[in-house]
């Protein structure tokens, strides 16, 4: 074999690996990263539901390790630095423990992170993946809203049901499925999570913690109305009230009850018409008995949330 023949072969495996090696523009998308970040998780075992990885997946796989690595269940864990970069590591990334240099790593070398015991996917991040498979099975649900030709449902007809909710405390809860809507209403009765209206930390906190919330840190827009949570895996929207209603005078009670009942019929009509209920969310016994002594039909619950 000549000379040049073997530098054209080598040459063309060396094109073929970078050509093989370079990802396609759209992976390096927001929504692949994303994807990609939440299914790499979904392998972990997560203290917090995975909650702060659904929080933070659309950002590199090394700020999101960083930002939630205290969530991890670290007992279950075991880190092994195979390749000795982590050994050789600097300062910073020493100070923060060998665990988190292996983890944060473009690429975990095999073995060099074993999980101890089987992981059940956390429930956020199976509710966000669930999700994401939802949309693309569904996409005239979604697609509506932006003017894009939406596949019919009737090519998916046959895929099974969904799964009944379980009881409580079970590790994972099926997706929130699509409301059967008529077409001029598709769009709008998808639940679209969208900036916190309030800037009050205890209530946001209440709100993301008691149902528990679907999207954390985020409210959630059903028909143009904006609601304090969607419920994990059941079609339940959530109004949420936190001030410190024991503590008004009975003049201020009353017209606070008149106020919220004009906004809670109004969230109410919206929830049921899009095919959820419906539960407002009260810090107090007695603010739950002044709400129901003036309409019994709502569904009110106690959080005990303090201010």
């Amino acid at each position: 074999m000549s000379m040049r023949i073997r530098v054209c072969i080598v040459l063309l495996l060396f094109l073929s690996a970078c050509a093989a090696s370079t990802p396609s523009p759209a992976s390096h998308g927001p929504r692949s990263q994303r994807i990609t970040n939440l299914q790499r998780a979904a392998k972990l075992p997560w203290l917090d539901g995975g909650r702060c990885v659904v929080h933070e997946a659309s950002q590199p796989w090394s700020v999101l390790v960083e930002r939630c690595f205290q969530a991890l269940d670290q007992d279950r864990l075991e880190f092994h630095d195979a390749t000795g970069r982590c050994a050789v590591a600097s300062a910073g990334a020493a100070a923060v423990g060998l665990g988190f240099c292996v983890l944060a790593a473009p690429e975990v070398v095999v073995g060099a992170v074993i999980v101890l015991g089987v992981v059940v996917v956390a429930v956020a991040i199976k509710e966000e993946l669930d999700a994401y498979e939802l949309r693309h099975l569904y996409p005239e649900e979604s697609g509506t809203a932006r003017g894009t030709k939406a596949a019919p449902r009737e090519a998916v007809a046959k895929r099974k049901p969904e799964a009944e909710p379980g009881p409580a405390g079970q590790d994972w809860q099926p997706p929130v499925p699509p409301v059967p809507v008529d077409r001029t209403r598709h769009a709008s009765c998808e639940p679209v999570p969208v900036p916190r209206a309030s800037k009050d930390v205890p209530h946001n906190e209440c709100a993301d913690r008691v149902p528990p919330n679907r999207y954390p840190g985020m409210d959630v827009s059903v028909n143009g109305i904006r609601f304090d949570a969607l419920q994990v895996g059941v079609r339940v929207l959530w109004e949420i009230k936190t001030h410190q209603f024991d503590s008004y005078r009975v003049f201020i009670q009353d017209r606070e009850i008149e106020k919220e009942l004009k906004q809670l019929d109004k969230e109410r009509d919206t929830a049921l018409a899009c095919g959820y209920d419906f539960v407002v969310g009260v810090s107090t016994d007695a603010h739950r008995v002044a709400l129901l002594a003036l309409d019994s039909t709502f569904k009110v619950v106690v959080t005990g949330c303090k201010r």
